[in-house]
């Protein structure tokens, strides 16, 4: 395969798997510095890449809404042939991911043995169920002859403009850069990814209690999480940040953070490329599928040995048995103490 001058990375898949495929592309710009390398995502994730120094251009897919259907195809497809792309790498494994590159007219195409369109691929590469997402899309580039020595982990970029909306929210918290500041993110998309609301109540109270700033994020619609625990809770130091800031600027705030506190969901991955040590807490999934944690003293707090479990790779909106003891068996005080743990390292 020759040198190549244009690169298109192709993941519309949730924010998360967008995260884990940064460092796949910050290895591409290492070994290709002078190619221009551009991504196709969601437009939800192309707010999180903006700023990316190895990312070229974004292409926002809104393969949900305005670029719906046929005609969305047909409008990225034309998008992407008049760009004359050299080559694909595709880490997403739908089947319209493969459609759309394989009609795309780009030379060489690589994706994984386990792609629901392989067929249109002409590179393929062993998805490894073993290793971590990080690692599975590092040996995307293999083909490529290149290797990775060590752990490359994803990077964000949170702009200067960023950085001063959220200097303002602790300014006006009265969060002082002496205090010790938590993160907790109580959200996820699927119910049976999320600790109980009372626990992570009571877990904010705790640290509170304790000394710490605790403050509360997640997207608008994590906003009833928040509001639930700031008014269970009843306590000066737990702050509500849920829906008030972008993307970036909630990765700047988890930055300053001592540690994370979230469920298996998508600011687990921007703290880990925030290098903001995390706690996670797992119930009906399990790090086994490769999107657990990547820091060395990272902690997972999960209920083992449940024969039940995991009962879905994503997750679902209720328990299958109805006893979602994988979650009602991880106790606040449990979790207040590994996240005391990981501040002391």
């Amino acid at each position: 395969m020759k040198t190549p001058k244009r690169i298109l990375v192709f993941q519309t898949a949730f924010l998360g798997d967008v995260i884990l495929t940064l460092p796949m592309i910050q290895m591409l710009y290492k070994k290709f510095p002078d190619a221009s390398i551009d991504v196709v995502t969601t437009p939800i994730a192309s707010e999180l890449l903006a700023n990316h120094p190895a990312i070229s251009t974004v292409i926002p897919y809104d393969k949900r809404k305005s670029q719906k259907g046929i005609a969305g195809i047909l409008s990225l497809l034309h998008q992407l042939r008049k760009n004359q792309y050299d080559l694909a790498i595709v880490p997403h494994r739908s089947l319209r991911s493969a459609i759309v590159i394989g009609l795309s007219g780009i030379k060489n195409r690589i994706s994984f043995s386990t792609s629901s369109g392989s067929l249109f691929y002409n590179h393929i590469v062993h998805y490894e169920k073993s290793k971590h997402e990080i690692e599975r899309n590092l040996s995307l580039i293999t083909p490529l002859d290149i290797t990775v020595q060590q752990k490359e982990f994803p990077s964000l970029y949170p702009s200067t403009a960023d950085n001063i909306v959220i200097d303002k929210f602790l300014f006006d918290m009265e969060i002082l850069e002496h205090h010790s500041m938590i993160a907790i993110a109580p959200g996820s998309v699927w119910k049976t990814k999320r600790w109980l609301l009372e626990r992570f109540s009571e877990l904010s109270l705790m640290l509170a209690s304790a000394g710490y700033e605790i403050v509360i994020i997640g997207g608008k619609e994590d906003s009833e999480l928040g509001r639930a625990i700031i008014e269970t809770a009843k306590h000066k130091s737990i702050h509500d940040a849920t829906g008030k800031f972008s993307l970036l600027q909630s990765a700047e705030l988890i930055r300053r953070c001592k540690t994370l506190v979230t469920n298996d969901s998508a600011p687990l991955h921007i703290g880990v490329a925030m290098r903001t040590p995390i706690v996670a807490i797992f119930g009906a999934t399990v790090p086994e599928f490769g999107f657990g944690p990547y820091g060395k003293n990272d902690i997972v707090v999960e209920t083992k040995n449940l024969p039940c479990r995991p009962c879905a790779i994503h997750g679902g909106n209720e328990c299958p048995i109805g006893t979602f003891v994988c979650m009602k068996n991880i106790e606040a005080g449990v979790v207040a103490e590994k996240v005391k743990s990981l501040i002391t390292i």
